[in-house]
């Protein structure tokens, strides 16, 4: 019996306000077939570091996170807070 741990960016989106949120899938393989597996999801805002995230998603970053999008980000966020 061989159990191996498999961690895997398995699902990138892109919201309408910019936020690219991202889904990690962790599975776990007995012999090569998967026995259990969970889910974590997290939110890259424009704006946010993103430089060690996986490479998918600096690319989608990248293209999406433009100079626009960032300050219309920042300004409904202030909106929101007033």
């Amino acid at each position: 019996m061989v159990l191996e741990k498999f961690i895997s960016v398995d699902l990138i989106e892109i919201i309408e306000n910019g936020s690219v949120q991202v889904r990690t899938k962790t599975a776990i393989l007995e012999d090569g077939k998967q026995i259990s597996g969970t889910f974590h999801r997290h939110v890259v805002a424009p704006g946010d570091d993103y430089s060690k995230q996986d490479a998918r998603v600096k690319a989608i970053c990248a293209a999406t996170h433009t100079a626009a999008v960032v300050t219309a980000y920042k300004a409904a966020q202030a909106a929101a807070k007033s």
